[in-house]
């Protein structure tokens, strides 16, 4: 037994000499543009957890949602409750499509949700921007995919993170991100019958 722990030890030394020869070479520091994307959950929930980090940080940030809008979630009521003066917070969707059923109108509010979404980003006292579901914006047309990323490149402050979630991410974007990570959907409780449950999905 204590050959093994001296093993262990052994080999877990030589991985952290390797770990910590890897980590002097990273020494660049900038502001990100974050994709979540895929057909799992989490899309969302994991930006707002980069969001939450923010505030634990003090660091000054924004969501903008793009489509969720017609139902209070807890991740908003949080915030605006508690943390309003350091992360501001605007829905500015009015529900999924299919609940709209109206295309003129989520075109309108998805071109008032970038609007809002550049000024925000334009502020460089800001940390992060999270554009809640704008990939679902950009795949039904609502907004020209090449104007929001030739503006990202063009306009975003050095040390901005922009987390841009939602499903079918353009490859466009995808092409500039610095980091992008694809939700795999293995098992939902959709799928068994199981609702929409509070503190799980909103």
């Amino acid at each position: 037994m204590t050959e093994d722990f001296d093993r262990h030890n052994t080999k877990m030394a030589k991985k952290k000499a390797a770990r910590d020869k890897i980590m002097a070479t990273k020494t660049e520091e900038k502001g990100l543009i974050i994709i979540h994307t895929g057909k799992g959950k989490g899309k969302s929930s994991s930006a707002f957890g980069m969001i939450f980090r923010c505030i634990a940080h003090k660091m000054p940030c924004a969501v903008v949602q793009f489509i969720k809008g017609g139902m209070n979630t807890g991740e908003r009521d949080l915030i605006e409750q508690n943390f309003g003066e350091l992360c501001e917070f605007h829905t500015m969707g009015e529900g999924f499509t299919w609940e709209t059923q109206d295309r003129s109108r989520d075109i309108e509010m998805a071109q008032a949700a970038w609007a809002k979404a550049k000024e925000l980003i334009l502020d460089d006292s800001r940390r992060m921007v999270l554009l809640d579901e704008i990939n679902i914006a950009l795949r039904y047309d609502y907004l020209d995919v090449a104007e929001v990323r030739d503006w990202l490149l063009a306009n975003k402050p050095p040390m901005t993170h922009v987390v841009l979630t939602g499903r079918n991410a353009r490859d466009e974007l995808i092409e500039i991100a610095d980091l992008v990570t694809e939700m795999e959907l293995v098992k939902h409780p959709f799928r068994s019958g199981v609702k929409a449950q509070a503190g799980v999905e909103f």
